[in-house]
């Protein structure tokens, strides 16, 4: 795992294996919500049945940072949290794993949201989110860290931050700031129904910033409901109705099987590792840190279709390990961890 050294004004300098620096010109700026997840200290329960639960932190975007610094890379995230104590808690979570988290804002009157997840006997995840309202929806647009943002080689969210105001303008904001300085915009739009108003709501909201990302990575299952019930395994479906005219890389997970991939000149598949799962959570953004750690050093890869292959093989490892631990942050890989995966993989 790479070292990091801490330095003046909450900027973390990441040393790779040979003492040297690794630029700022590689930073992944990952934005959205961060949140405490409660999990049952016993699997295959519903909430009601769960003796106990184990705290964890939770949220895509700040898994998606933490993963990409596990794996060697310089990662910040942007989001805000209660002045409480999880807050702070997540706060130096991000700190320990060498996460540069300056961009972080905390709220005086609203709570760190808090999320009771379980895996229940028939395999789906079951979700009460207590958010009413929650810290990181309160982020105002005049907190940014916008120097934080213009450094940004790729600039990462998803849709969760743009159910409610304040919140909403400062991410619309942000990904304009992170376009003019030159970043690559990433999207995972991450549907988490319970929290729109409606599923109509949830529609119109993760498809209204479609056409401003470079880079999008959708599961089988947001397909179906983004096209309301097209078949996610028809290339024609998929690109029809999800590929824009920008858009550099469109990528469908596929979960333990793998992921496709679409640009404008080729598309394929990339199967995944066969391994034994005991909790799925933060496999998705463990790929997309996967990802993202290697397009941050090498943009070609859009072009480059042996190379993204390559890379996505690489993140279908990062994904396929997480799930072999509890919990997202805690399971995430190290560089060294992948591939050593993928010569196991290859080798048998």
């Amino acid at each position: 795992m790479a070292a990091g050294n801490s330095t003046g004004g909450g900027e973390v300098l990441h040393t790779d294996t040979n003492g040297k620096s690794a630029n700022n010109n590689s930073l992944v700026v990952s934005f959205g919500e961060f949140l405490i997840d409660f999990v049952p200290t016993v699997g295959g329960v519903s909430l009601a049945e769960a003796p106990a639960f184990k705290k964890a932190a939770g949220g895509a975007p700040a898994n998606v940072a933490v993963c990409v610094s596990r794996l060697g890379g310089t990662s910040a995230f942007i989001g805000k949290v209660g002045d409480d104590e999880f807050g702070h808690m997540l706060a130096n979570i991000l700190k320990e794993n060498n996460v540069d988290n300056s961009g972080m804002r905390f709220d005086h009157s609203a709570r760190t949201a808090l999320a009771f997840v379980t895996l229940r006997a028939d395999g789906e995840r079951e979700f009460l989110f207590f958010r009413h309202p929650s810290a990181d929806t309160r982020l105002h647009e005049s907190e940014l860290h916008i120097d934080l943002i213009k450094q940004a080689k790729i600039f990462h969210f998803g849709s969760i931050s743009l159910i409610e105001e304040p919140c909403k303008s400062a991410q619309l904001a942000a990904m304009d700031i992170a376009k003019k300085s030159g970043s690559i915009l990433s999207y995972d739009p991450n549907l988490r129904l319970p929290l729109w108003p409606s599923a109509e709501a949830a529609r119109k909201g993760i498809m209204s910033i479609w056409d401003q990302a470079d880079l999008i990575k959708v599961s089988e299952d947001e397909i179906t409901f983004l096209t309301e019930g097209g078949d996610p395994y028809d290339d024609n479906v998929v690109m029809k109705n999800l590929f824009h005219p920008n858009l550099k890389l469109l990528i469908v997970t596929e979960g333990s099987a793998g992921c496709r991939y679409y640009t404008k000149t080729f598309k394929g598949r990339v199967p995944g590792i066969k391994v034994k799962p005991v909790d799925t959570t933060g496999a998705g953004d463990a790929f997309v840190g996967g990802l993202l750690s290697s397009l941050a050093s090498d943009l070609n890869l859009f072009q480059d279709e042996k190379r993204l292959r390559e890379a996505l093989a690489f993140a279908n490892a990062c994904g396929a390990l997480t799930v072999t631990e509890r919990g997202a942050i805690p399971a995430l890989p190290t560089k060294q961890a992948v591939l050593d995966a993928l010569t196991k993989h290859h080798a048998s």
